[in-house]
């Protein structure tokens, strides 16, 4: 285990944060996912889904520790070429996504071979944080003109922005005010930001219009679910989602300071999503407002750890990856939590590392992999070059070896041949230590 630890480089902080957060989420995941096992078999058994949780969960670290090996500024230029294959996944699910648990959005993509849903705004959400923190350090001493940063900054924003907004208006919100955010901190001009924001709230209109005039159509079926929340949360109007909040505020109420304990929650019997977008309501009312309050309290000491991050970070485009994979992050999950206690209309984002769902966690955990590398000391640095160039070195001597030996003469090879063979330890005779004892 030290060993496998003294491996793991980066801040060890992050690592420490992410661990509890997703050890935290097998008690949750297992106690609410009852719901999903009696609608699904009948039989309320959730251990098939405690272990796809886990599964789900390794993969994710698999990801964290994969994707912090590799240097960070390699995001870059793998950005700039992934953008437009994320466009193209989007457009599929767009147009033949996989519709789960009878909601009336494609949001996700079936894997081939696999079996297992992708949720692609997700991955388009990281690489669209990524592109722009590139564009904005690269830009950091150029002053480009608006019209040419249009084109190579807005342009792909908006096109991404596009392809998910039919189908999930809370993401496409959640990235476009975190892009805002990105370019704020890049000191992208002030007056250049009003005009898209001004440009993004006029484009959303033009939608919600042609929607009006096209109330039939798929791309636009969405469009009623976002007008009955909005007009839920503004008004007592009895609806399935206010079914959800008033389930919810009374798991958080059952609570109270100390919970009704691990497993004991009766309101995951009720509450659809219980195990993912409503989880929250399950923690604190089996863990009471101290289960609550402390899980707010380490998504706001890894946001802490994410500014610090990111105050250290050597580059531009480091100090940027860090804010824009790692802020959305803390964002989600307090929207999560504003939800749950019916501060915001329900959005159907999930609680980042503690909700149940295979394509969050992973891409969560993508992100925190290229923080994490973000935050590599130079020392560490340098030790995995060193240790790259000695395997380059081993590779390299075994490769001279075999063509030093191509190159000998006939009878040279023949020597050789014979001399390996004297230390074989095949057994060509009857007695099977004849092999050992001859030597």
């Amino acid at each position: 285990m030290k060993e496998l630890v003294n491996k793991l480089k980066g801040d060890r902080v992050i690592w420490s944060f992410v661990a509890l957060l997703a050890l935290f989420s097998f008690m949750p995941v297992f106690s609410a996912s009852s719901n999903l096992a009696y609608i699904g078999h009948g039989t309320g058994n959730t251990l098939g889904y405690l272990v796809k949780h886990l599964a789900h969960v390794c993969i994710g670290f698999l990801i964290i520790y994969w994707v912090h090996k590799v240097p960070y500024h390699y995001f870059r230029a793998i950005s700039k070429i992934a953008l437009p294959v994320v466009w193209l996944l989007l457009l599929y699910t767009l147009l033949k996504g996989t519709v789960i648990a009878g909601a009336n959005a494609s949001r996700w993509i079936q894997v081939p071979f696999i079996g297992i849903t992708f949720q692609t705004s997700t991955l388009a959400a990281s690489v669209l944080f990524i592109y722009v923190a590139r564009y904005l350090s690269k830009t950091k001493e150029e002053n480009e003109p608006f019209q040419t940063s249009f084109i190579q900054l807005w342009i792909p924003v908006f096109i991404t922005l596009a392809l998910i907004l039919p189908a999930n208006f809370s993401t496409t919100a959640l990235i476009f005010s975190m892009v805002m955010m990105l370019t704020f901190i890049g000191k992208y001009p002030l007056k250049y930001i009003a005009f898209i924001i001004g440009s993004g709230i006029a484009m959303l209109a033009f939608f919600l219009l042609v929607a009006k005039a096209f109330p039939e159509s798929r791309f636009f079926s969405r469009v009623s679910t976002w007008e009955s929340r909005i007009m839920n949360f503004t008004t007592d109007k009895p609806d399935e989602d206010d079914y959800q909040i008033e389930k919810a505020k009374i798991a958080i109420a059952s609570g109270k300071l100390g919970g009704l304990g691990p497993g004991k929650s009766v309101q995951k019997n009720f509450l659809p999503q219980s195990s993912s977008d409503f989880i929250y309501a399950i923690v604190v009312e089996e863990y009471g407002l101290v289960g609550g309050v402390s899980i707010l309290v380490l998504y706001l000491l890894l946001l802490f750890r994410f500014v610090i991050a990111s105050h250290k970070a050597n580059t531009l485009f480091g100090k940027l990856v860090v804010v824009g994979l790692g802020f959305p992050m803390i964002f989600q999950a307090m929207i999560n939590m504003a939800v749950a206690v019916e501060l915001l209309p329900v959005t159907g984002q999930t609680l980042p590392l503690i909700s149940s769902g295979g394509s969050s966690i992973w891409m969560t955990c993508f992100s925190l992999g290229i923080i994490i590398s973000v935050t590599k000391k130079e020392e560490e640095i340098a030790e995995e070059q060193e240790e790259k160039a000695r395997r380059k070195e081993a590779l390299q001597r075994l490769i001279d070896k075999e063509l030093a030996e191509d190159d000998l003469p006939v009878d040279e090879k023949e020597e050789i041949y014979e001399e390996e063979a004297m230390y074989s330890i095949e057994d060509n005779s009857r007695n099977p230590m004849n092999a050992v004892l001859n030597k």
